[in-house]
């Protein structure tokens, strides 16, 4: 039978990061994975850098929902769609706001027999656990029903912090197990259980976000992508998007964590959607979106 992994985790906490290492670890061990990939806005720019292991076929990428309420219908049908392989697994990766609960609640329901029941990964901000200010809940209410936390973003955290962390969680989910992606070993998750552990109630509305997606002009270098980056407002949570730098043949992606910083790489290949800026979180509005483009053109060409 072919397990279903999914994970998820807030905004920034490493999920794509842990998906590309499943991805390449199951690869060399001579698996075959399929993976799904879910997100409020283009889903499709995330899917485009899986591509160097794991061929088009194999990806699928479901934006515009949520796979914990609205989506669900959609992802259990793509689920169910997959294509038996030797040595198969599924792979899914939730967007950043996802109710993780109402996920693995639904998700299991109506899946065919050959798929083992759905098992939840959550992965862990150490740095940033619980300074979500109003996002709190919602962080924590992600681990709740997972029966694997992993940890990221121990760099430049205390011992003592990594100590609090990992108690808290403890207290939200005593039965999971807790380590890190260098702790990690791929063969043994097709064999986890799902948890029975009882999650906190939680208000799904709170799951929900404004997100938005306006198109970019080819911008005159890098230095534009971290000025509209600092442009928008802090109550914007998620930022990304690919972008075409003037004299330059090959795209760039960029994103914006939770925490302001600004991470600039090369894209992998030409994206289908065009150049692009996406946000997630209050004051997604394509107006205030433009503005910052503009504000960033201009201040650019100020200082040449």
């Amino acid at each position: 039978m072919e397990a279903i992994i999914t994970v998820v985790g807030f905004l920034g906490s490493g999920k794509t990061t842990l998906l590309k290492y499943l991805i390449n670890s199951y690869f060399d061990k001579g698996w075959s994975p399929f993976v799904i990939l879910n997100d409020y806005e283009n889903a499709y720019l995330d899917a485009q850098q899986l591509t160097n292991k794991l061929d088009v076929k194999s990806i699928k990428a479901l934006s515009g929902s949520c796979i914990c309420c609205s989506g669900i219908m959609e992802l259990r049908n793509t689920v169910n769609r997959i294509p038996k392989r030797e040595n198969g697994i599924t792979l899914i990766e939730a967007n950043g706001t996802s109710d993780a609960c109402s996920l693995m609640e639904f998700l299991g329901v109506g899946l065919h027999d050959r798929f083992l029941p759905p098992v939840q990964i959550s992965v862990v901000d150490v740095k940033n656990w619980q300074n979500r200010r109003e996002h709190n809940e919602l962080e924590s209410n992600q681990i709740q029903v997972s029966s694997l936390l992993v940890l990221t973003h121990l760099e430049h955290t205390t011992k003592d912090r990594q100590t609090l962390v990992i108690k808290a969680l403890k207290a939200l989910n005593p039965t999971a197990k807790i380590i890190t992606i260098d702790d990690l070993d791929v063969s043994l998750l097709p064999l986890l259980l799902p948890t029975n552990n009882t999650a906190t109630k939680f208000d799904h509305q709170k799951a929900h976000w404004s997100s938005c997606s306006v198109d970019l002009p080819d911008l005159p270098s890098n230095i534009c992508i971290e000025s509209i980056c600092k442009q928008l407002p802090n109550s914007i949570l998620r930022v990304k998007g690919c972008a075409k730098i003037e004299g330059e043949d090959k795209y760039t992606y960029f994103e914006r964590t939770p925490d302001g910083k600004v991470f600039i790489r090369p894209f992998n290949g030409i994206p289908t959607i065009g150049s692009k800026l996406l946000t997630i979180g209050p004051g997604s509005e394509p107006t205030i979106l433009e503005e910052a483009i503009k504000t960033s053109l201009i201040l650019k060409e100020s200082n040449t």
